[in-house]
């Protein structure tokens, strides 16, 4: 055997068990059931687990004893990968299998049927062939043409000699196609963002400019994503606090500025109300203070930086040490919990010796030190998903396929042979709906049957008389 035929043979083979062995397991709906509930259960489980966190976060939470669930512990986590669940090489897999299945499903199914029932030809010649429809009538004396006008109301109606064929609502066979081509869209949009999207957080005091560095996720090629020449300036940050002093909303005003320094644009954002530039998208989640601006006796305005106390949960607490000598041998601590309540001053041994608000100045340490302001910080996180517009085409897309699939296709079939009319017909959905209609369908042409016979014999009386 030569190695050509030994090619060719190979090759027949791999298309005979792709075909008769890959493709039947690959379009089975059970295979489609199975992964979609697999996709399903993973997604949740990225949900409710915290996305791209820090190791030590995953430590913290999810001890190796007490594991969660007797087996979920932080070094089963990161090595499985559900950390990061939508960017692992297996949920990348299960979205393209799943994809695969649908595609496979709508040329080798859907497209063939739709392609049969596109067909206008199909003209039943042989009064035998209306015993196999369930709804069915055979009249006596009843003319093809009287048929005609009364389903050209509703259906497109072709005509070849004495066979008659209507139908109408095709479009509810073309309403899973759609669906198909919808999920296939949203799973493409899932897995091409899942590869070329990042996501990012900073934490920036009001009044300075960053560039998006701090990534916490990306995909394998989001480089091309990450703004290299641009970058942001928070104008200002602020809080509008309740009556009763808890927190009502907290703003963010924010300038994109290009490489020549020049704002390109500007927008105040808040929680649910993001900016968007260039496909990067900037959500305000969280805040802090960032430092405090003080004024000594008549010194120039100094600013300290404030750094986050740890509370074991029990709330959000700033502090700084405030030098009250030259030589940094004495001072005392601020403490802060917001922007605008009230600040608080221990001495070095822990006791508190004072309170003050922002604008206000007290005597510490023979010293007059004046509250200037409270410099807050904004929290931002980052997002840049290139697969979004797929997804939301998608999901538009399968909306429509949904309400295209719940319309009936009905069909008609009718045949003038030796006198008598034989009628047929079937659909989709809505059989007590299309049987009704082809009930009237019947009385009418009966009663127009009548009508005709009657205005026959009356001008049959006039030309006697």
């Amino acid at each position: 055997m030569s190695l050509d035929s030994a090619k060719s043979n190979l090759w027949l083979s791999l298309r005979r068990f792709f075909r008769r062995e890959f493709l039947p397991v690959l379009t089975d709906l059970r295979l489609a059931i199975v992964l979609l509930l697999a996709i399903a259960v993973f997604s949740i489980s990225g949900t409710v687990i915290e996305q791209g966190q820090s190791v030590p976060f995953y430590q913290a939470n999810y001890p190796e004893d007490p594991a969660l669930f007797g087996f979920l512990s932080w070094k089963v986590l990161l090595s499985l990968g559900l950390d990061h669940v939508y960017r692992t090489w297996w949920f990348l897999a299960l979205l393209i299998l799943f994809g695969s299945s649908l595609t496979a499903c709508t040329f080798r199914r859907q497209l063939p049927a739709l392609k049969w029932f596109a067909r206008t030809w199909k003209f039943y010649k042989q009064p035998q062939q209306f015993r196999k429809f369930a709804l069915s009538a055979e009249l006596d004396r009843a003319p093809l043409d009287t048929l005609v006008p009364l389903l050209e109301k509703r259906y497109q109606v072709s005509r070849e000699g004495d066979a008659l064929y209507a139908s109408r609502g095709l479009v509810g066979r073309v309403g899973p196609i759609v669906v198909h081509a919808s999920m296939i869209l949203i799973l493409v949009g899932a897995i091409w963002g899942a590869m070329t999207g990042f996501m990012a957080q900073e934490m920036v005091a009001s009044g300075d400019s960053f560039k998006v560095q701090n990534i916490v996720d990306a995909g394998p090629w989001a480089a091309p994503q990450i703004p290299q020449d641009w970058s942001v300036r928070v104008n200002k940050f602020w809080i509008d606090y309740t009556p009763t002093g808890g927190i009502n909303q907290f703003y963010s005003d924010l300038s994109v500025i290009d490489n020549q320094g020049q704002e390109v644009k500007h927008k105040q954002i808040f929680v649910n109300e993001p900016l968007r530039y260039h496909g990067v998208t900037f959500y305000q989640t969280d805040w802090g203070i960032a430092a405090i601006r003080i004024r000594l006796n008549k010194s120039p305005i100094l600013q300290l930086p404030m750094a986050r106390l740890n509370t074991n949960g029990q709330g959000r607490l700033w502090a700084t040490w405030i030098p009250t000598k030259p030589d940094l041998s004495a001072g005392v601590s601020l403490i802060a919990k917001d922007l605008q309540g009230m600040l608080l001053l221990y001495d070095t041994t822990g006791q508190l010796i004072n309170t003050v608000r922002p604008g206000m100045a007290v005597e510490v340490n023979g010293v007059k030190l004046k509250i200037e302001e409270v410099v807050g910080s904004t929290g931002l996180q980052i997002k840049a998903d290139p697969g979004i517009p797929f997804v939301y085409s998608g999901f538009g897309l399968l909306m429509l396929g949904v309400i295209m699939s719940y319309i009936s296709h009905s069909q008609v079939w009718a045949l003038q042979n030796d006198g008598k009319l034989y009628i047929g017909g079937k659909t989709n959905r809505a059989q007590v709906a299309f049987e009704r209609e082809f009930l009237t369908l019947l009385d009418q042409l009966g009663q127009k049957q009548v009508v005709e016979e009657h205005n026959s014999l009356q001008a049959i009386a006039n030309q006697d008389a």
